[in-house]
Protein backbone atom coordinates (compact mmCIF):
# COMPACT_ATOMS: atom_id res chain seq x y z
CA UNK A 1 0.00 0.00 0.00
CA UNK A 2 1.18 3.54 -0.70
CA UNK A 3 2.85 5.44 2.08
CA UNK A 4 1.17 8.63 3.28
CA UNK A 5 2.67 11.36 5.47
CA UNK A 6 1.95 11.45 9.20
CA UNK A 7 -1.41 13.05 9.88
CA UNK A 8 -2.95 12.06 6.55
CA UNK A 9 -6.75 11.91 6.78
CA UNK A 10 -9.61 11.49 4.34
CA UNK A 11 -11.08 14.94 4.81
CA UNK A 12 -13.85 15.62 2.23
CA UNK A 13 -16.51 18.29 2.15
CA UNK A 14 -20.13 17.32 1.57
CA UNK A 15 -19.86 18.77 -1.94
CA UNK A 16 -16.87 16.50 -2.65
CA UNK A 17 -18.69 13.47 -1.22
CA UNK A 18 -21.64 13.96 -3.58
CA UNK A 19 -20.16 15.62 -6.67
CA UNK A 20 -17.04 13.46 -6.91
CA UNK A 21 -17.27 10.25 -4.89
CA UNK A 22 -20.98 9.45 -5.16
CA UNK A 23 -21.15 10.70 -8.75
CA UNK A 24 -18.28 8.42 -9.82
CA UNK A 25 -19.83 5.45 -8.01
CA UNK A 26 -23.19 6.01 -9.71
CA UNK A 27 -21.52 6.15 -13.13
CA UNK A 28 -19.12 3.25 -12.56
CA UNK A 29 -15.98 5.40 -12.78
CA UNK A 30 -12.64 5.08 -10.92
CA UNK A 31 -13.95 2.02 -9.07
CA UNK A 32 -10.63 0.53 -7.87
CA UNK A 33 -9.30 3.76 -6.43
CA UNK A 34 -12.72 4.80 -5.14
CA UNK A 35 -13.29 1.61 -3.13
CA UNK A 36 -9.93 1.86 -1.39
CA UNK A 37 -11.44 4.87 0.35
CA UNK A 38 -15.19 4.16 0.31
CA UNK A 39 -16.19 0.47 -0.08
CA UNK A 40 -19.60 -0.84 -1.10
CA UNK A 41 -21.41 -2.34 1.89
CA UNK A 42 -25.00 -2.82 3.03
CA UNK A 43 -24.34 -1.06 6.31
CA UNK A 44 -27.91 -1.60 7.48
CA UNK A 45 -27.11 -5.30 7.88
CA UNK A 46 -24.11 -4.56 10.13
CA UNK A 47 -23.96 -3.23 13.69
CA UNK A 48 -22.31 0.22 13.66
CA UNK A 49 -19.50 -0.76 16.05
CA UNK A 50 -18.38 -3.37 13.49
CA UNK A 51 -18.25 -0.88 10.61
CA UNK A 52 -14.83 0.72 11.30
CA UNK A 53 -13.00 -2.55 10.56
CA UNK A 54 -14.91 -2.81 7.25
CA UNK A 55 -13.98 0.70 6.09
CA UNK A 56 -11.79 1.37 3.05
CA UNK A 57 -8.15 0.37 3.48
CA UNK A 58 -6.98 3.99 3.34
CA UNK A 59 -9.41 5.04 6.09
CA UNK A 60 -9.51 1.97 8.31
CA UNK A 61 -7.32 3.52 10.98
CA UNK A 62 -9.49 6.62 11.27
CA UNK A 63 -10.96 7.03 14.75
CA UNK A 64 -13.57 9.67 13.95
CA UNK A 65 -15.59 8.79 10.84
CA UNK A 66 -15.99 6.09 8.20
CA UNK A 67 -17.59 6.18 4.75
CA UNK A 68 -19.52 3.57 2.76
CA UNK A 69 -21.54 3.25 -0.45
CA UNK A 70 -24.83 1.54 0.45
CA UNK A 71 -26.59 -0.16 -2.50
CA UNK A 72 -30.30 0.08 -3.09
CA UNK A 73 -32.09 -2.61 -1.10
CA UNK A 74 -34.10 -5.18 -3.03
CA UNK A 75 -37.28 -4.40 -1.11
CA UNK A 76 -36.82 -0.70 -1.86
CA UNK A 77 -36.30 -1.43 -5.57
CA UNK A 78 -39.68 -3.18 -5.54
CA UNK A 79 -41.33 -0.07 -4.15
CA UNK A 80 -41.23 -0.98 -0.46
CA UNK A 81 -39.73 0.93 2.46
CA UNK A 82 -36.02 0.46 3.16
CA UNK A 83 -35.10 -1.63 6.20
CA UNK A 84 -33.02 0.13 8.83
CA UNK A 85 -33.21 -2.54 11.54
CA UNK A 86 -31.15 -5.57 12.52
CA UNK A 87 -31.05 -8.12 15.35
CA UNK A 88 -29.43 -5.78 17.90
CA UNK A 89 -31.15 -2.49 17.07
CA UNK A 90 -32.22 0.01 14.44
CA UNK A 91 -31.35 3.33 12.81
CA UNK A 92 -33.88 6.08 13.44
CA UNK A 93 -34.08 9.35 11.49
CA UNK A 94 -33.54 12.55 13.44
CA UNK A 95 -34.62 16.03 12.41
CA UNK A 96 -35.61 16.96 8.87
CA UNK A 97 -33.94 16.03 5.62
CA UNK A 98 -31.98 18.77 3.92
CA UNK A 99 -30.78 19.75 0.47
CA UNK A 100 -27.02 19.95 0.01
CA UNK A 101 -25.78 22.83 -2.13
CA UNK A 102 -22.58 23.18 -4.10
CA UNK A 103 -20.20 26.09 -3.62
CA UNK A 104 -21.95 27.86 -6.52
CA UNK A 105 -25.33 27.44 -4.78
CA UNK A 106 -26.77 24.61 -6.88
CA UNK A 107 -28.71 21.76 -5.28
CA UNK A 108 -26.61 18.62 -5.68
CA UNK A 109 -28.13 16.20 -3.21
CA UNK A 110 -30.20 15.39 -0.15
CA UNK A 111 -28.95 14.46 3.32
CA UNK A 112 -30.75 12.56 6.05
CA UNK A 113 -29.31 12.06 9.56
CA UNK A 114 -29.93 9.02 11.78
CA UNK A 115 -29.09 7.74 15.25
CA UNK A 116 -28.63 4.08 16.18
CA UNK A 117 -30.81 2.62 18.94
CA UNK A 118 -30.17 -0.71 20.68
CA UNK A 119 -33.26 -2.83 21.22
CA UNK A 120 -36.69 -2.80 19.61
CA UNK A 121 -38.76 0.29 18.75
CA UNK A 122 -40.19 2.25 20.37
CA UNK A 123 -38.27 1.41 23.57
CA UNK A 124 -34.76 1.19 22.15
CA UNK A 125 -31.84 2.88 23.92
CA UNK A 126 -30.16 5.72 22.06
CA UNK A 127 -26.45 5.28 21.33
CA UNK A 128 -23.65 7.65 20.35
CA UNK A 129 -23.49 6.20 16.83
CA UNK A 130 -24.76 8.52 14.11
CA UNK A 131 -25.06 8.37 10.35
CA UNK A 132 -25.45 10.89 7.54
CA UNK A 133 -27.00 9.41 4.39
CA UNK A 134 -26.44 11.30 1.13
CA UNK A 135 -28.31 10.86 -2.14
CA UNK A 136 -27.28 12.62 -5.33
CA UNK A 137 -29.54 14.83 -7.41
CA UNK A 138 -28.55 14.90 -11.07
CA UNK A 139 -30.05 16.64 -14.08
CA UNK A 140 -31.52 14.34 -16.70
CA UNK A 141 -30.63 14.95 -20.38
CA UNK A 142 -32.10 18.16 -21.75
CA UNK A 143 -35.58 17.74 -23.22
CA UNK A 144 -36.09 19.77 -26.42
CA UNK A 145 -39.08 22.10 -26.14
CA UNK A 146 -40.14 23.95 -29.31
CA UNK A 147 -42.23 26.49 -27.42
CA UNK A 148 -39.68 27.48 -24.78
CA UNK A 149 -36.12 26.96 -23.63
CA UNK A 150 -34.81 23.42 -23.22
CA UNK A 151 -35.72 21.75 -19.93
CA UNK A 152 -33.49 19.63 -17.67
CA UNK A 153 -35.36 17.69 -14.99
CA UNK A 154 -33.61 16.99 -11.65
CA UNK A 155 -33.59 13.33 -10.65
CA UNK A 156 -32.90 11.78 -7.25
CA UNK A 157 -30.48 8.88 -7.78
CA UNK A 158 -31.37 5.85 -5.65
CA UNK A 159 -28.96 3.15 -6.87
CA UNK A 160 -26.41 4.03 -4.18
CA UNK A 161 -26.28 6.28 -1.16
CA UNK A 162 -23.08 7.52 0.45
CA UNK A 163 -23.12 7.07 4.22
CA UNK A 164 -20.87 8.76 6.76
CA UNK A 165 -20.82 6.89 10.09
CA UNK A 166 -19.37 8.54 13.19
CA UNK A 167 -19.48 8.47 16.97
CA UNK A 168 -20.47 11.47 19.08
CA UNK A 169 -17.47 11.92 21.36
CA UNK A 170 -18.23 15.26 23.01
CA UNK A 171 -15.34 16.95 21.20
CA UNK A 172 -15.12 18.58 17.78
CA UNK A 173 -14.74 15.96 15.06
CA UNK A 174 -12.91 16.27 11.76
CA UNK A 175 -16.07 16.97 9.78
CA UNK A 176 -17.05 19.85 12.07
CA UNK A 177 -13.49 21.23 12.17
CA UNK A 178 -13.47 22.09 8.47
CA UNK A 179 -13.32 25.85 7.79
CA UNK A 180 -16.90 27.14 7.38
CA UNK A 181 -16.23 28.75 4.00
CA UNK A 182 -15.43 25.40 2.32
CA UNK A 183 -18.49 23.54 3.59
CA UNK A 184 -21.47 23.68 1.17
CA UNK A 185 -24.70 25.24 2.40
CA UNK A 186 -27.52 22.94 3.42
CA UNK A 187 -31.23 23.80 3.32
CA UNK A 188 -33.75 21.94 5.45
CA UNK A 189 -36.66 20.28 3.63
CA UNK A 190 -40.02 20.80 5.34
CA UNK A 191 -43.13 19.62 3.58
CA UNK A 192 -41.47 19.95 0.22
CA UNK A 193 -40.57 23.63 0.66
CA UNK A 194 -37.14 25.06 1.40
CA UNK A 195 -36.78 26.27 4.94
CA UNK A 196 -34.08 28.02 6.91
CA UNK A 197 -30.53 27.55 5.65
CA UNK A 198 -27.89 26.16 7.96
CA UNK A 199 -24.20 26.78 7.43
CA UNK A 200 -21.64 24.08 8.12
CA UNK A 201 -21.56 20.33 7.81
CA UNK A 202 -25.16 19.97 8.87
CA UNK A 203 -24.49 17.50 11.70
CA UNK A 204 -25.82 17.96 15.18
CA UNK A 205 -23.36 19.80 17.35
CA UNK A 206 -21.49 17.23 19.42
CA UNK A 207 -22.11 19.26 22.56
CA UNK A 208 -25.84 18.54 22.28
CA UNK A 209 -25.14 14.97 23.35
CA UNK A 210 -24.42 16.20 26.86
CA UNK A 211 -28.16 16.54 27.37
CA UNK A 212 -28.56 12.77 27.06
CA UNK A 213 -27.89 10.77 30.20
CA UNK A 214 -25.72 7.67 29.80
CA UNK A 215 -27.36 4.37 30.62
CA UNK A 216 -25.34 2.83 33.45
CA UNK A 217 -26.86 -0.62 32.90
CA UNK A 218 -25.99 -0.71 29.22
CA UNK A 219 -24.13 -3.71 27.88
CA UNK A 220 -22.24 -1.38 25.53
CA UNK A 221 -20.38 1.81 26.55
CA UNK A 222 -21.99 3.78 23.70
CA UNK A 223 -25.61 3.09 24.66
CA UNK A 224 -27.60 6.12 25.79
CA UNK A 225 -31.03 6.84 27.26
CA UNK A 226 -34.03 6.53 24.93
CA UNK A 227 -35.16 9.67 23.13
CA UNK A 228 -38.56 9.63 21.47
CA UNK A 229 -39.22 11.36 18.15
CA UNK A 230 -41.12 10.88 14.89
CA UNK A 231 -39.56 8.64 12.25
CA UNK A 232 -39.04 10.45 8.92
CA UNK A 233 -38.59 8.50 5.74
CA UNK A 234 -37.89 9.19 2.07
CA UNK A 235 -41.45 8.44 0.99
CA UNK A 236 -42.52 11.71 2.65
CA UNK A 237 -40.53 13.72 0.10
CA UNK A 238 -43.11 15.17 -2.31
CA UNK A 239 -40.81 17.47 -4.25
CA UNK A 240 -39.82 14.97 -6.97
Amino acid sequence: MEEYPTGFRFYPTEEELISFYLHNQLHGLKQDKLHRVIPVLDIFDTEPWNLPQLAGELCREDREQWFFFAPLQEREARGGRPSRSMATGYWKATGSAGYVHSSDNKVIGVKKSMVFYVGKPPTGRKTQWKLNEYRAIELSPTIPNPTSSNISIPKLRREFTLCRVYVVSGSSQAFERRPPEVVPRETTIQGGNDATSNEGGGCEDASSSSAVVANADSSHPWEMASLEGPIWDWEQLKWL
